[in-house]
């Protein structure tokens, strides 16, 4: 009789269960407190990504992104640049801490706290704009600095004061006196930013928030185009696809920076965009000219590209159709790097599992617009991925009509369409 053979026995299984554990932990996120980016182009409608079907620009980097991470195809945002950032930075939807253009009230709550209070080292970089309204083409300070919104660093462009965003950039380098970089490119001066941050930072649990100013109006030449040298300040909307094209490249050479310092594999990087294309721009994707519709709440308007990689950390080549909107980002951003918030008190529903698997974290989505904008009027809506009801009492079939032209006859819907309009409808009531 071989007395060896219990222990055998429970060797194997101890190794069994060693090999299991680490497959598993191989396999989707777990590291404890992994490094989080979170970039956001200004003005990118979801149909300016070639791995969304767009056919009109360039984004390599983008698409190597989406095809070793996850990509959303019903992501949506606010449709202007304002009430995005303060719905994404904290959560709410714009009825409950809104109150005017270019500002952020102060005293809100913002993922940057929740993250410093975790003990992750914060930094913002790009485009704040949430500092001062603009009153007769000038700032009034009535908002909210970076540092008060919770970032340990910053270098930004518009905090209070207005220059070029471009070339011969004005923007605060962690002063409060902002500074001309001559003869430089703003997405540049950025990008030293973020090398100096990710070094600085590099054995500690980092958040890096990029606002991005690309591709934004003006639509002027960037250092890869031929007019760089001569007439660096010349506005023509063909400068568009050289700007995206640019962008693109700005988020390969942070991805670069991570392998460059071994981080990749510990950081998870989440793209998206803060509202859609350029009202001046018309995009082709699978086939059909997409109109931008930045500042208009119809789809184009609000949907938008959301791209998640995180080397081990997500899993590869995956494309999720989860309905998410602005508000999702703190739960999830603070689920996928371990931080509670249980005593939160936002909007958003967290969409951390479908990074890992294909669980739905909502079935419908609302949005409360209110730019203060005059030429964009009040607009509330609820949606989910097939239909949209106004608070108006428009009603429209998204998912086969984009653009919204033809509005539904509610004298005259099927029973299916009925359902989904009286559910929407008990949405905004709630809401009210």
């Amino acid at each position: 009789m071989n007395t060896y053979l219990p222990f055998r026995s429970h060797l194997y299984s101890v190794w069994a269960f060693l090999f299991l554990f680490i497959l598993f932990n191989s396999c989707g996120r777990k590291v404890k407190h992994p490094n989080i980016i979170l970039i956001m182009a200004d003005d990118l409608g979801y149909e300016c990504l070639a791995c969304n079907g767009g056919e009109s620009y360039q984004t390599p980097e983008l698409d190597k992104m989406a095809a070793s991470g996850v990509r959303y195809t019903n992501c949506f945002s606010q449709p202007l640049c304002t009430p995005s950032r303060v719905q994404i930075m904290t959560g709410k939807y714009n009825n409950r801490n809104y109150t005017a253009f270019g500002i952020l009230k102060p005293g809100e709550l913002t993922f940057a706290h929740l993250f410093k209070e975790a003990g992750y080292a914060t930094g913002i970089v790009g485009k704040w704009q949430l500092h001062g309204s603009t009153s007769a083409g000038k700032l009034k300070g009535t908002g909210t600095y970076p540092t008060e919104a919770g970032f340990d660093e910053y270098c930004l462009w518009q905090i209070d004061q207005v220059g070029s965003r471009y070339a011969d950039p004005l923007i605060h380098w962690n002063d409060s006196i902002p500074k001309v970089f001559q003869n430089e490119y703003g997405p540049d001066v950025f990008y030293r930013f973020i090398d100096k941050f990710l070094t600085k930072n590099k054995d500690k649990p980092f958040f890096l928030y990029y606002p991005m100013v690309l591709p934004h109006d003006p639509h002027v030449p960037t250092p890869d185009s031929k007019e760089w040298e001569t007439d660096p300040y010349s506005k023509n909307d063909r400068f568009f696809a050289e700007m995206v094209r640019y962008m693109d490249k700005s988020v390969g050479r942070v991805a670069d920076k991570l392998d460059e310092l071994g981080l990749r594999d510990n950081t998870i990087i989440i793209f998206t965009g803060d509202n859609g294309t350029s009202r001046r721009i018309v995009s082709r994707m699978n086939g059909d000219e997409i109109p931008g519709k930045k500042g208009i709440p119809v789809y184009y308007g609000t949907h938008v590209p959301l791209i998640i990689s995180g080397g081990k950390l997500v899993n590869g080549g995956v494309v999720r159709n989860n309905l998410i909107d602005f508000t999702d980002f703190v739960p999830t951003i603070c689920g996928l790097a371990g931080i509670d918030v249980n005593s939160w008190e936002g909007d958003g529903k967290s969409f951390e599992n479908s990074v890992i698997n294909e669980k739905e974290n909502r079935n419908w989505i609302y949005c409360y617009y209110n730019s203060g904008k005059k030429h964009f009027p009040l607009a509330v809506f609820a949606q989910n991925k097939i239909y949209k009801l106004y608070q108006d009492g428009r009603f429209f079939h998204i998912e086969k009509d984009h653009a919204e032209k033809e509005m539904l006859d509610t004298a005259n819907l099927s029973s299916a369409e009925n359902v989904n309009r009286n559910s929407l409808r008990k949405i905004l009531i709630g809401y009210q």
